[in-house]
């Protein structure tokens, strides 16, 4: 029950600050490197992570005003995925279902062939 109100409550959050600012670095660097920090984490190959990471990091210097806000977006995106995949390692009560966290890098997937992002 807990699992479920806390993602919840992380999505409400998310599009919330998401029609603040439809292009901001940082919110797309925190959740990019949390999706793919959890996916690391559940046995997604690691092939399949780097080429996503790859779109994700070109995206944020697309969206990045300038130079030292692109840095630390970059940052942002390596302590998310840092963080995600060592603390979800840890079997913590607040690490979100595999099952979830693999449909969800499918459909990034799916959504960066559909833009021509990926090969």
């Amino acid at each position: 029950m807990r699992l479920l109100l806390l993602v919840r409550t992380t999505v409400i959050l998310l599009l919330c600050t998401g029609a603040a600012k439809a292009a901001d670095p940082m919110l797309l660097a925190e959740t990019g490197g949390f999706l793919l920090g959890n996916a690391h984490r559940c046995d997604v190959s690691a092939e399949r992570i780097i080429r996503a990471g790859k779109v994700i990091v070109d995206m944020i210097a697309t969206v990045s005003q300038d130079a030292s806000e692109k840095d630390a977006a970059d940052a942002r995106f390596a302590d998310a995925f840092s963080l995600s995949s060592t603390l979800a390692a840890k079997d913590n009560a607040f690490s979100p279902p595999c099952e979830a966290i693999v449909t969800q890098f499918e459909r990034l997937e799916r959504h960066h062939r559909e833009a021509g992002f990926t090969d």
